[in-house]
């Protein structure tokens, strides 16, 4: 005599998990479908399932399936609300300047940088970068922490071409260099957007940086 399969069985999750359809083989949809053809293959011809059992068993797991993706997208939505605070969050900052390490544009206006060198320095040189993270420029501001304005001028005074810039400060003392420390610079929001690595913001002129790398916000004079 030939033994019917016994029936699929599906588990719950805890609420706020995602719940995934369970089969003996642990498959997916497709091996509930193979399962179900053997079901029908195998059935004693004496003693034949039901069809109503065939499509209660189909109307339970495709209920679950849907809920298991639903869930599924709920999360990967929270999931992108939730990095930097969220879309609705981030969109306050549209418009303000925000401090980042990142390459920011520099053209005809000074950028404002934050430096914060090594507080043991006797000398500490600024060193900026171009978009490729060439040295362009190089020049001694002295110990000591703040904010300062970068003009973009090379060594004869001449303007840098506009572009994409970004900075380091090189401490030294005794005359050997001691650390090298990224300058935050301040540069106005146009765009925030999702990525694949969280809430991502777009500088005026270009740039990119992730919103949870920012350490500060500013209002523009």
């Amino acid at each position: 005599m030939i033994t019917t399969p016994s029936a699929t069985t599906f588990s719950s999750a805890a609420p706020g998990t995602p719940a995934a359809p369970t089969t003996p083989a642990g498959g997916d949809f497709d091996t509930f479908l193979k399962m179900l053809t053997a079901q029908l293959k195998n059935q004693d011809p004496l003693n034949p399932m039901e069809g109503t059992e065939f499509a209660v068993q189909l109307a339970t797991f495709s209920g679950v399936e849907q809920q298991a993706q639903t869930n599924k997208l709920l999360n990967q939505l929270v999931g992108q609300m939730g990095a930097g605070g969220g879309l609705g969050q981030i969109a306050t900052w549209i418009g303000k300047e925000a401090q980042t390490t990142a390459p920011v544009w520099f053209g005809e206006a000074p950028l404002t940088l934050e430096v914060s060198p090594d507080p043991t320095a006797e000398n500490v040189t600024l060193i900026a970068l171009d978009a490729s993270g060439r040295e362009v420029g190089r020049e001694e501001i002295g110990p000591g922490s703040g904010q300062i304005d970068w003009l973009g001028r090379d060594e004869t005074g001449a303007k840098l071409p506009d572009g994409l810039y970004s900075f380091v400060t090189e401490s030294s003392r005794g005359g050997a260099a001691i650390s090298e420390s990224p300058v935050g610079v301040f540069a106005r929001i146009t765009e925030a957007r999702t990525g694949a690595e969280g809430t991502e913001l777009v500088f005026e002129g270009g740039g990119t940086a992730l919103a949870d790398s920012i350490t500060a916000l500013r209002v523009p004079d």
